[in-house]
């Protein structure tokens, strides 16, 4: 006999909940949904990245010849090596925190870049006019 008072059975299903958190569990684990990609924190700030991330292989982009090709390979499996290496508070925390890692390394590259430009521009041109005014 059913109690009519009982409050109705909850049929909606949590899809997080049911997501486990396996990171941190080794090289063995599959990561979960929203994971894999290209990571260009991992490419670009690679032993830096590699050492904060627990991803000690990347450790290798200090050498010479060889840095070059551990970064593409970070570039291409650096997310699924930082979930598997580090434990995350959710696929969400994961994801921003890789997300602050991309813009520090895009941040770094191209500023850089840019002082490299600027440098190449002023330092002919102020050389240019030290010689001008000595004569």
């Amino acid at each position: 006999m059913r109690n009519v008072y009982e409050p109705p059975k909850s049929t909606v299903v949590d899809r997080e909940s049911l997501a486990e958190n396996n990171s941190g569990q080794g090289s063995g684990i599959v990561p979960p949904e929203g994971i894999k990609g290209w990571s260009w924190g991992a490419f670009l700030l690679n032993w830096i990245w590699s050492a904060s991330n627990r991803t000690y292989i990347g450790l290798l982009a200090l050498v010479p010849y060889v840095g070059f090709l551990v970064s593409i390979y970070l570039g291409v499996k650096g997310r699924e090596l930082a979930w598997q290496n580090k434990r995350w508070d959710s696929v969400e925390h994961f994801n921003s925190v890789q997300k602050r890692w991309s813009v520090w390394g895009l941040i770094l590259v191209v500023g850089t870049a840019g002082i490299g430009i600027l440098a190449a521009i002023a330092i002919p041109a102020y050389q240019h006019s030290l010689h001008r005014g000595g004569h």
